[in-house]
């Protein structure tokens, strides 16, 4: 994606305001994906532990959005240090950004713009992780791990498939994948969807299982929540890919039409596996078929054709429908199934843009099988894809093992049974007894009040 979009450009290059607003608008459409999460993944939990679900979510905003300025964006996107495997600290506290822009010529964006972008793919992306392990984790432990994660996985990666040769300086070295093995991924099917996916598979196993898991099968509390902030997650979507052209041009069209297609088809293709299934279409079926559509195109989506997006979409509906029950084949504890939606989600779009991607919609991309490029870009794609998963489940699995060995990850039995809400935060999501006391919170304050009138 960015290997056509990204040059350093001359000091008097004259900023495209028209991509500078579109551009910051869809870090800001990335970003309210956060909050849509908290509400899709809050939903799809018991009401005793959505506010930890939801605190887990929002908490990654304050971590990585920390870590991104002190040294994260650096070693995503400064100049290679070793072998196009991460980035230099050059760029620490983002020096040396304010006065470069980035783009073609007639369109250049500033770099802080691309800088305050890519900070939400970071924050999105170790936010999913938190449907893997929902309901069973400390909160403290949990931050540690994000602040661990991002920092030894994402941002690797990141430099691996978004930093291009060139980007901060002519002379500038990025990443392996994107420049060596010249793998297409047009906003993040490999950094965010199958690392996702198989971060989030490494993790379930170290955490363990539910109690009560799979005799005992939750029910989402409120399916409302989940259908909501599916729309919203679909929203922040066209900014994600759409974004990703780097300005309001003629691709970031065709990426935001591929975007709705594949979400439409996907959503169908779900619903139709549902039907033959189970006898019924559900209401969570179709919010988790409009994600898992999202996810296939987000990598291909300014590479193919609308009906390639409406191919890419339906695969990923019906595959990932299929994928929902690999859990209880396997017999690990993904609640909220990250490994079904956005592991298999985006191998599928990987590995498709080798089938449907041709030059006709993105010059600097290539031609897939169906179009005579033969197996040559689908064999690029399946190494990208097969080296991002290994890496992230492996050093995934060691960086929750050692937190589980040390200060570690669950709760104690009894907060997960009576609920995590209360034992993590002494707070309720619904709190229908408003006398006083009865809420720990509460209680405090009720508490501290009565003392503080009999000292007067």
């Amino acid at each position: 994606m960015l290997a056509s979009r990204i040059r350093r450009a001359v000091e008097e290059a004259v900023i495209d305001t028209g991509s500078t607003a579109w551009l910051l608008v869809s870090a800001a459409l990335v970003m309210f994906m956060t909050p849509g999460l908290a509400l899709f993944y809050g939903g799809m939990v018991r009401s005793r532990s959505v506010l930890n679900v939801m605190m887990l979510t929002f908490a990654c905003l304050a971590v990585v959005g920390t870590l991104w300025v002190l040294y994260g964006y650096s070693l995503a996107f400064g100049d290679d240090a070793f072998g196009g495997l991460i980035g230099g600290l050059g760029h620490s506290g983002l020096r040396g950004l304010h006065d470069v822009a980035v783009g073609p010529a007639g369109q250049q964006v500033p770099l802080f713009a691309f800088a305050a972008f890519q900070l939400m793919f970071a924050v999105i992306t170790v936010a999913l992780l938190v449907g893997a392990v929902a309901e069973r984790i400390r909160f403290w432990p949990w931050i540690v791990f994000v602040a661990v994660w991002v920092t030894l996985v994402y941002f690797p990666i990141a430099h691996w498939i978004f930093a291009v040769d060139g980007f901060t300086a002519p002379d500038a070295v990025g990443g392996w994948l994107v420049n060596d093995l010249k793998a297409l991924d047009f906003a993040g099917g490999t950094a965010v969807e199958i690392n996702s996916g198989a971060a989030a598979l490494a993790l379930a196993v170290v955490v363990g299982r539910r109690r009560g898991w799979p005799q005992h099968q939750a029910r989402p509390h409120n399916l409302p929540f989940v259908l909501f902030g599916a729309g919203l997650l679909w929203f922040g979507w066209f900014g994600f890919n759409a974004g990703s052209a780097l300005g309001a041009t003629p691709l970031a069209a065709t990426s935001f039409i591929n975007t709705m297609t594949a979400g439409a088809t996907a959503v169908l293709g779900w619903l139709l596996v549902e039907q033959f299934r189970d006898g019924v279409p559900t209401t969570l079926g179709a919010a988790s078929g409009a994600v898992a559509g999202l996810v296939a195109i987000t990598p291909a989506c300014g590479y193919v054709e609308p009906l390639g997006a409406a191919a890419i979409g339906v695969a990923a509906g019906v595959l990932c429908a299929l994928a929902v029950t690999l859990k209880h084949r396997f017999g690990y504890d993904d609640t909220l199934d990250v490994v079904a939606v956005h592991g298999v989600g985006g191998l599928v779009g990987m590995l498709l843009i080798g089938v449907f991607a041709t030059k006709s919609v993105n010059s600097a991309g290539a031609d897939g099988l169906l179009y005579g490029g033969g197996l040559d870009q689908l064999g690029r794609q399946s190494v990208a894809a097969g080296a991002t998963l290994l890496y992230s489940l492996v050093l995934t699995f060691v960086i929750a093992w050692v937190i589980q060995k040390t200060i570690g990850f669950r709760v104690a039995p009894e907060a997960e049974s009576t609920g995590v809400d209360e034992a993590e935060h002494s707070e309720r999501a619904y709190d229908f007894d408003a006398r006083p006391g009865a809420h720990p919170l509460t209680e405090r304050v009720h508490t501290a009040n009565s003392l503080s009138t009999k000292g007067t």
